[in-house]
């Protein structure tokens, strides 16, 4: 998707939108405490961590689908679509690292919260578009 970035000089923007230098850092900081979580529920002795790891997973492929048709397609009431599956993806992910490692579970609240407000942006790039 980095080739398409420049999708925000072509489109209208909603009230709220950072500036496009801040998605890239974000994200950097998302990934990381995901992968601290992921890694907690990993190294974890719970019998119930390979499916709590599987949502996570899961919530990964929705993510990278949801750039494929934001960026590239720019099919934006698709994206909106997918980002609704991931946000549900990511509470289920929330749920199930909960029972094994509460930490783990906080530390994907910022991927939940930062989601949610792509959301807002999302709906609203489609609506203005």
């Amino acid at each position: 998707t980095a080739n398409n970035m420049n999708i925000y000089d072509k489109i209208n923007e909603p009230p709220l939108s950072p500036p496009g230098w801040l998605f890239p850092v974000v994200w950097t900081i998302l990934f990381v405490l995901m992968g601290i979580s992921a890694a907690m529920i990993f190294i974890s002795d719970s019998t119930k961590k390979d499916d709590a790891l599987f949502v996570y997973a899961v919530s990964l492929v929705l993510n990278f689908a949801w750039s494929i048709f934001f960026f590239n397609m720019q099919s934006f009431i698709v994206s909106f679509i997918i980002l609704i599956a991931l946000l549900l993806s990511i509470i289920v992910t929330i749920i199930y690292y909960y029972k094994i490692d509460k930490v783990a579970a906080l530390l994907q609240i910022p991927y939940l919260v930062w989601v949610t407000f792509e959301g807002y942006l999302n709906l609203a790039i489609a609506i203005l578009n």
